[in-house]
């Protein structure tokens, strides 16, 4: 294991991504987690991240000193090599020039971190601090025509400090870097695999449950649908899934998925209609947090109505993921539980008192998919591209009516049916379409229409925390196009959606 100190940087998600690559388990923990808990986790090595603070402010973030006495591998990154050389007793200071974005490095010393390294190369800087004077034991290893400190090491207490960011695609030697860390210094083994981690994980829940009841919501996406297959191989009968049709979902979705696992996952499923309930309670709603509101309010209402038929039922399943648990506990966290009100954490558990289980909150969304495709899930859930908690109520920009979603899922059904003839639904991170709450003028038949917009989205990404337009081909936008406003009575406009997150999000609402 590698342990990641999160002291706040926008890429230390990147750094644990990074070294579960090299199959090799990396957890980030917050700066504040005490020198006992992490001597209890017996890490190989620790990294201290990046962030966005500097060394010298009041309340910047630290982490125990005793850090660096632990008798394991400490490398420091940008802040963290900072916070390193701080503790230590050298100096930072204001640099006189910061220094942004690509950087000629000069590589002094290629031994240990830079074995195997050219004497030159590109790196990816980002600070506005630099080191002025090294601790006792320390001596540099690298530097870039601004910072004489690029990288250092004091090799005998196996510490390293790296000025400029190794995890980003723009340091081109970053992934040597890391990977000289992680097996040449740390001596880690490339062992910590899906199926490792499966037989574990059942392992796992079949002790915590014992001869208890397991309720979990399923909803059909990729997160619930492991989640559910893992904890039934480890208790089979004791799992009870609970699926709600809101009437926000897909065309002929409920009735796809209540196949796929009945008959063929052989799951113990209780399925709820409950699509009117939903769309009376949204009915005149047009703001999206209300809406999100309303759906999470009603949900409640059914799934407990429900969970109280369940005999014995002591703990509940959630498909919460690890960018969830770090966006919840990051030092720089940001109005995580604004942004996504709709996720997992701190939802049901709490009203409903029941323990919780989370096999997938240590896994990314990527590593997931590896879990299902382990686990021998059809590619039609590991493959299903990400559809939003509230459905398609946030793709209804507006009132909800059943008016207005099934102009939507009319839309939605032969943009996804077009992606998939063209190969592309695995290309594309998501794809679908937005219902806009204008209208505008059209001409069909030689007769003037005042009828309904939508915009087409597709994005590429591996994570969904930054995303790019997918830049499909025009003829595939146009036959999209075409066949829309051919076949869906009540639309006369297509527009194409090219922003990118940031400084957009994927979905609109």
């Amino acid at each position: 294991m590698i342990v990641v100190i999160d002291f706040g940087s926008q890429y230390n998600q990147l750094i644990a991504r990074r070294i579960r690559d090299f199959n090799v388990y990396c957890q980030i923990v917050p700066p504040d987690t005490p020198i006992a808990a992490l001597r209890d986790l017996s890490p190989e090595g620790i990294i201290l991240s990046g962030g966005p603070a500097s060394i010298y402010e009041k309340n910047s973030p630290s982490t125990p000193s005793e850090i660096l006495e632990m008798g394991v591998p400490v490398l420091g990154i940008c802040y963290g090599m900072q916070f390193m050389i701080h503790a230590a007793g050298g100096a930072v200071q204001p640099a006189e020039k910061r220094e942004y974005g690509f950087a000629e490095l000069t590589v002094e010393n290629t031994d240990d971190i830079f074995a195997n390294m050219p004497r030159t190369t590109i790196c990816w800087m980002s600070h506005g601090d630099s080191i002025t004077s090294l601790p006792p034991g320390f001596e540099s290893m690298a530097s870039t025509p601004n910072t004489r400190f690029a990288a250092v090491s004091d090799a005998a207490r196996r510490l390293y400090g790296l000025q400029f960011h190794p995890e980003v695609e723009h340091t081109p030697e970053g992934t040597r870097i890391l990977h000289n860390f992680v097996f040449t210094i740390c001596g880690c083994r490339a062992d910590w695999t899906m199926n490792a981690f499966a037989r574990e994980a059942i392992a796992e829940i079949r002790e915590a449950v014992g001869g208890k009841s397991v309720i979990l919501g399923l909803s059909g996406g990729v997160d619930s649908s492991v989640t559910a297959i893992l904890i039934h191989r480890a208790i089979g009968k004791q799992l009870t899934c609970i699926f709600v049709d809101n009437g926000l979902m897909r065309t002929d979705e409920p009735k796809r998925l209540k196949k796929l696992f009945s008959e063929h996952l052989k799951l113990n499923i209780r399925y709820v209609s409950a699509a009117r309930k939903f769309l009376d309670a949204l009915a005149g709603v047009s703001d999206p947090e209300k809406k999100r509101k309303v759906i999470g309010r009603v949900f409640m209402e059914v799934f407990e109505a429900e969970a109280r038929k369940i005999k014995d039922a002591e703990f509940l399943a959630q498909g919460t993921l690890y960018p969830d648990i770090i966006e919840s506990q990051s030092a720089f966290g940001g109005p995580t539980s604004i942004i996504k009100s709709h996720h997992n954490v701190g939802g049901l558990p709490k009203k409903m008192k029941l323990k919780l289980v989370e096999p997938l909150k240590y896994l990314f969304k990527d590593e997931v998919r590896k879990l299902g495709t382990a686990l021998d899930l059809p590619d039609e859930l590991v493959w299903r591209q990400p559809f939003p908690g509230p459905g398609l109520a946030i793709r209804v920009i507006g009132e909800i009516t059943g008016k207005r979603l099934s102009i939507l899922r009319k839309v939605d059904a032969i943009i996804i049916e077009e992606i998939r003839e063209a190969g592309y639904y695995r290309k594309l991170w998501q794809s679908f379409a937005v219902l806009l709450p204008i209208r505008s003028v059209g001409v069909m038949g030689d007769k003037r229409t005042y009828d309904n917009i939508v915009a087409l989205r597709a994005v590429t990404s591996n994570d969904a925390m930054t995303a790019d337009w997918a830049r499909l081909p025009h003829d595939l936008l146009g036959r999209m196009s075409n066949r829309i406003i051919n076949e869906v009575k009540g639309v006369n406009r297509v527009v194409y959606d090219i922003s990118s997150k940031p400084p957009s999000t994927i979905e609109w609402e």
